[in-house]
C-alpha cells in the first residue's frame, strides 16, 4: 500500500496556532502517514490512535513520548517514571501513585474547592471585561493544586513556565523550545528544588510519595521524580482545560443557556470540552517491533506521532465532530490518553473543572467574549494566551 507523505511541518508556529485546520488532511491521507520533515510516521484517525495507545507493548513510551528517542539520545531531564516508562517499572511507580492520588481523598476536598471557586468567580462577576486566563484559568488551579502536593507558597507561579517548557520539549528542538528553556531556567530550578523531601510541606501528596519510599515501594530518587511528574502534568493541562471550557461557552452561548437550564449536564459538558478543545494535541510512541497498520508496515524502532486532538474530531467515529455539543456522549475520547499511560491526574483536572463550572452556573447568566482570544503557541498543547471575557450576573 502506498504511504502518503505529508510535507508541511506540524510544528510550524502557524500550524500550531490553528492545528484543527490541518487535521482533516492528515486523517484523509490515510490510517498511517509519513511526516517527511521529521522522518517519522503519524496517525490521526480515532481507531488507530486509540488502538496504539492501548497497545503499550508495541507502541512503547519508555523511549520517550516526544520526538527524541531516549534509546539514541540523552533527554533534557530525567524521564518521567509514569509517562515515559513501560512495565514493569511503570506498573510499580503507577501503583505507588494510585495510592497517593486516591479518589476518596479527592472527593473529600471537593466541597472546599467548590467554595474557593465560588469566591473566585464572585470577585469577577459584573466587574467588566477581564482576561480569564490569568484571572480564572490560572488562578484557580494555582490556589488548590500546589497546596494539595505540599509545595511551599513562595514561587508557585513558577509552575506555569515550567509546565510550558515540559510540553514544548515533547516536540522538536525548534525555536519554541529554545525560547522556552531560556525563559524557564529559574522556574525549572525552583521546581527541582521544591520536589526535595525537605522542602515539601507536611500533609500533602509529596509527603505521601516519600512515605512510600520509606516503606520500600520506591527509592528516594524515584520519589523525587514522581513528585516532579505531578507538577509537570498537574498544572498546564488543567489551566488550559479550564480556559478552553470557558472559551467554548463564550463562543457557543446557546450551549451555556442549555447548561444553566440543565445543570446536570455539567459533567457531560466537561467531557465534551476535553474532546472538542484538544488541550493535548499530540504525543509520540516508539515501535518495539515491526507492526502492520491498515496495510502499512511500520518498522521496529520507528517514532510514531499520535494526533490525539485529530482523533477526537474524527468524523469516522464522531457525529458532527467540530460542533461543541454538551448533550453529546463524549465517552471514549482520548483527551487524557488511553490505556495504562492515561493521565494520572485526570480526576484532579475533572474535579477542578467541576468546581469552576458549578460556580459559573450558579452566578453567571452569560459568558460574553469581549475581544478575540489569542493562542500561546506550544509544541504539544493547544493553549490560550489571552481570553478577554465579561461575566454577566445571573
Amino acid at each position: 500500500m502506498d504511504l502518503s507523505s505529508i510535507t508541511w511541518d506540524p510544528y510550524d508556529e502557524a500550524v500550531l496556532a490553528d492545528p484543527f485546520a490541518h487535521h482533516a488532511v492528515l486523517r484523509d491521507a490515510g490510517a498511517v502517514v509519513w511526516l517527511e520533515r521529521y522522518g517519522c510516521f503519524a496517525m490521526a484517525r480515532y481507531a488507530e490512535v486509540r488502538a496504539a495507545l492501548t497497545d503499550w507493548e508495541t507502541f512503547v513510551s519508555g523511549r520517550g513520548v516526544g520526538l527524541a528517542d531516549f534509546a539514541r539520545e540523552e533527554p533534557w531531564r530525567p524521564p518521567s517514571l509514569l509517562l515515559e516508562a513501560d512495565p514493569p517499572l511503570h506498573g510499580r511507580t503507577r501503583g505507588v501513585m494510585n495510592k497517593v492520588v486516591a479518589l476518596p481523598a479527592l472527593r473529600a476536598l471537593q466541597p472546599k474547592w467548590v467554595e474557593q471557586a465560588h469566591a473566585l468567580v464572585a470577585g469577577l462577576v459584573g466587574t467588566g471585561p477581564f482576561d480569564a486566563v490569568p484571572a480564572l484559568a490560572e488562578a484557580f488551579p494555582l490556589s488548590v493544586f500546589p497546596a494539595l502536593v505540599g509545595l511551599r507558597e513562595e514561587g508557585r507561579e513558577n509552575l506555569i513556565p515550567y509546565g510550558t517548557t515540559a510540553f514544548n520539549a515533547f516536540g522538536p528542538r525548534n525555536a519554541l523550545l529554545t525560547r522556552s528553556l531560556e525563559n524557564a531556567a529559574t522556574a525549572t530550578a525552583w521546581v527541582m528544588e521544591s520536589c526535595r523531601r525537605d522542602n515539601l510541606l507536611p500533609g500533602g501528596w509529596g509527603e505521601l510519595v516519600y512515605a512510600a519510599a520509606d516503606h520500600g515501594e520506591c527509592s528516594e530518587a524515584e520519589a523525587e521524580r514522581l513528585v516532579r511528574s505531578l507538577l509537570t502534568a498537574g498544572v498546564d493541562t488543567t489551566v488550559n482545560g479550564i480556559a478552553n471550557l470557558v472559551h467554548a461557552f463564550a463562543e457557543n452561548p446557546g450551549q451555556w443557556r442549555k447548561l444553566r437550564a440543565q445543570p446536570d449536564l455539567a459533567r457531560k459538558a466537561i467531557e465534551e470540552s476535553l474532546r472538542w478543545g484538544g488541550v493535548v494535541q499530540t504525543f509520540f510512541r516508539t515501535t518495539s517491533r515491526a507492526v502492520d497498520i491498515a496495510g502499512t508496515t511500520i518498522p521496529e524502532g520507528s517514532k510514531v506521532l499520535l494526533f490525539l486532538a485529530a482523533a477526537n474530531r474524527d468524523p469516522r467515529h464522531w457525529s458532527d465532530p467540530d460542533r461543541f455539543d454538551i448533550t453529546r456522549s463524549a465517552s471514549g475520547h482520548v483527551g487524557f490518553g488511553f490505556g495504562i499511560h492515561q493521565c494520572l491526574g485526570q480526576m484532579v483536572a475533572r474535579f477542578e473543572a467541576e468546581a469552576v463550572l458549578a460556580a459559573l452556573i450558579a452566578q453567571v447568566g452569560e459568558i460574553r467574549s469581549t475581544a478575540p482570544a489569542t493562542r500561546r503557541i506550544n509544541n504539544t498543547l493547544f493553549a490560550l494566551g489571552t481570553l478577554p471575557v465579561e461575566l454577566i450576573a445571573a
